[in-house]
């Protein structure tokens, strides 16, 4: 197992990823509604028919990242050396993704979303909102991550090894 070829996929899944969500965030948070806590979406509309499908169209994209590339990175490594056994290459798929999760949660909820609140993920209707921090709605984010996380690893080790 190569810790650094996997803290390196890791460390470079996590600035895209963050990058990607802050510039969705800057050009229009309400994309991201689903996923703030439920006291903020109740106390603002629901998303119209456009925002839905800017959601679906700047979702698959970010989808798709999240889960290309660990498969890279997990294909490269068996590529390295196709004796890697199915739980290494799967662990590399976890340790990757994982080290997103671990950034999102820490950086981009915490830091960010609860400590910082800049302007631009505050939503219009809920300014002031006592959810914005708070840090046990994204921890539980953060452990729900994980366990995808490790799915997301098994199931990728496994193409990797089919590859």
């Amino acid at each position: 197992m190569k810790i650094n070829h996997t803290l390196l996929h890791g460390l470079a899944l996590s600035i895209i990823a963050s990058v990607y969500i802050i510039i969705t965030f800057m050009i229009k948070p309400r994309i991201w509604l689903q996923d703030y806590p439920q006291d903020i979406q109740d106390m603002i509309p629901p998303k119209d028919d456009q925002e839905k499908r800017l959601s679906l169209i700047l979702g698959f994209p970010f989808l798709l990242l999240l889960f290309c590339v660990p498969l890279v990175s997990t294909i490269l490594l068996k590529n390295h050396n196709p004796d890697f056994s199915y739980f290494s290459l799967a662990f590399n798929a976890f340790g990757v993704a994982f080290a997103f999760n671990l950034v999102d949660w820490l950086v981009l909820d915490w830091l960010m979303f609860c400590t910082i609140t800049p302007g631009f993920v505050v939503l219009p209707g809920s300014e002031g909102a006592a959810a914005y921090k708070d840090y046990w709605f994204h921890f539980r984010g953060f452990l729900i991550g994980t366990f995808l996380s490790l799915i997301a690893g098994f199931a990728i080790g496994g193409i990797a090894l089919l590859l």
